[in-house]
């Protein structure tokens, strides 16, 4: 029997709207669910995809893409990769297996609500592939690292973080429930698809599959090289969407919904990715700094998209652009210095040599975050490791639960974008931080930050060993200096033959 060509007959099986005989429109979809914004039936038909991948060709080629993982890390199972890489190098995996998988599982059910919800037939198909996507993204990232919890409890955070009450933990989930689990499916489509995934989690894949191959760890870049692709493919989803909502004059709302993605995710991303980037990956093995990164794949590509589509770029680009030099640098300092409060071990990442690169990459750097790291290390050398330590918490944004930090030094510039709400104060670290809460306060205004919680007296006691036993890190879990301050035997060195 002859068999048709795909092009012949897809359109005609994708296309599965129908006129309801029993129930309403609203009824079948729920405007509240759908995110219709008064466009017609007809109008959302039209949507085209940019992928067009029957179940057949998707199963065939997901079979071959796990084979091809599975088999990788079954011939590499013996090489000791793990155990005699850099300490830095498994702070990666920790910090990335603690962060992502079960963020991926939240996903498969957001692509879900656009599966079931979304009125445009070919948005419904991607999603419908792209909730098996992100459930074998969860499923991998949680295989892997199963295999190290009995090496070292820290592992055990990749199944564990998202259940507890953890910052950095609260701060993903309070920015993945909103733009994946109460929104309707257009809204997810454009925030979570467009606004994250191609925005920065293809950034957070790529970058990471070629530092782990440059450091050796090819078990690792295969697992992430095959997520990628999916990522890729399904990060098409918001794009048509947007173009049906531009083409029928509704340009401010999905302006309004990429501009308040985007941003959410950079300050993510600011404390996940770039420090991973440019302090956790050896030195020897790092392909590009966080910037040159940022530069590379969102700078230009992600602004070429949302010009392409009819967008304007966001209000804030040139915040965003200035915040490349500074914003992570603040991020890895504060992460090391409260480190009890991770589940990884926070690499320095500041030894002379890494000082020079920092230098290079980011000029200035030593007269601004170098001079607060060598307070650090002057305390470290003296033996005061106490003082490197924290008595208590700091101040947190009331939009990305993240610390409010910029730039020190001669520029000095850290301040508070403070907002009163209902007889409320809230604290922001941004101008765009607040301009999010502005824009639908009653949506955040009754969630509380982990300061906000230590205030109100949930946590007791109220020092450092109560906020740890709050977030769940157990001993053996909380985390130290990645190197045990071994990079701090060179600076006493220098201070010996300088003093001789």
């Amino acid at each position: 029997m002859a068999v048709l060509n795909r092009r012949d007959w897809y359109d005609v099986a994708r296309t599965t709207n129908w006129t309801p005989k029993y129930v309403t429109e609203d009824e079948l979809f729920p405007p509240e669910l759908s995110g219709s914004f008064d466009i017609p039936m007809e109008k959302w038909e039209a949507y085209d995809e940019p992928y067009k991948q029957t179940y057949p060709e998707y199963v065939k080629v997901q079979r071959e893409k796990d084979a091809g993982v599975y088999s990788v890390k079954a011939a590499l199972e013996r090489s000791k990769m793990f155990e005699n890489a850099d300490p830095g190098w498994q702070s990666v995996l920790k910090a990335h297996f603690g962060a992502i998988p079960r963020g991926e599982y939240a996903a498969s059910t957001a692509e879900a609500r656009m599966m079931r919800f979304s009125k445009a037939p070919g948005m419904r198909n991607m999603a419908t592939l792209g909730s098996m996507d992100e459930i074998r993204h969860t499923q991998l990232q949680l295989y892997f690292p199963h295999e190290h919890v009995s090496k070292d409890r820290q592992f055990d955070w990749a199944h564990k973080a998202f259940d507890t009450n953890e910052w950095a933990a609260i701060a993903s989930r309070h920015f993945f429930d909103d733009i994946m689990m109460a929104r309707d499916a257009i809204s997810v489509g454009i925030m979570l698809t467009f606004g994250f995934e191609t925005g920065f989690t293809n950034m957070q894949f790529l970058g990471l599959a070629a530092d782990a191959a440059e450091a050796g760890d090819f078990t690792f870049s295969s697992l992430i090289s095959s997520i990628q692709t999916d990522e890729s493919r399904h990060a098409q989803i918001g794009g048509p969407a947007l173009q049906i909502l531009i083409e029928n004059g509704r340009k401010e709302e999905a302006q309004k919904k990429v501009d308040i993605a985007f941003w959410r995710a950079w300050r993510l991303f600011s404390v996940l990715t770039g420090p991973i980037m440019d302090y956790y990956t050896p030195l020897e093995h790092r392909k590009q700094s966080f910037k040159e990164f940022m530069q590379e794949w969102i700078v230009e590509q992600f602004e070429r998209s949302i010009l392409d589509l009819g967008l304007d770029k966001p209000w804030y680009w040139d915040i965003f652009l200035e915040q490349l030099d500074q914003q992570h640098h603040g991020m890895h300092l504060g992460v090391w210095y409260w480190r009890p409060t991770v589940w990884w071990n926070p690499a320095a990442g500041v030894t002379p040599e890494e000082r020079d690169w920092l230098e290079e990459k980011y000029p200035g750097w030593n007269d601004t975050w170098g001079h607060c790291w060598d307070v650090i290390i002057d305390n470290l050398v003296e033996g005061r490791t106490e003082l490197t330590l924290p008595e208590t918490l700091p101040i947190v944004c009331n939009m990305c639960n993240l610390p409010v930090n910029y730039t020190p030094g001669n520029g000095w510039n850290v301040r508070d974008y403070p907002l009163e709400y209902n007889g409320r104060s809230y604290h922001f670290g941004s101008e765009p931080d607040r301009w999010i809460f502005e824009q639908e306060p009653e949506r955040y205004a009754g969630h509380m930050t982990l300061v906000d919680r230590f205030l109100a007296g949930l946590i007791q006691p109220m020092d450092l060993g109560g906020a740890l036993d709050y977030m769940g890190l157990a001993p053996g879990e909380s985390g130290d200096d990645a190197h045990g301050y071994s990079w701090v035997e060179v600076y006493k060195q220098l201070r010996m033959k300088k003093a001789s």
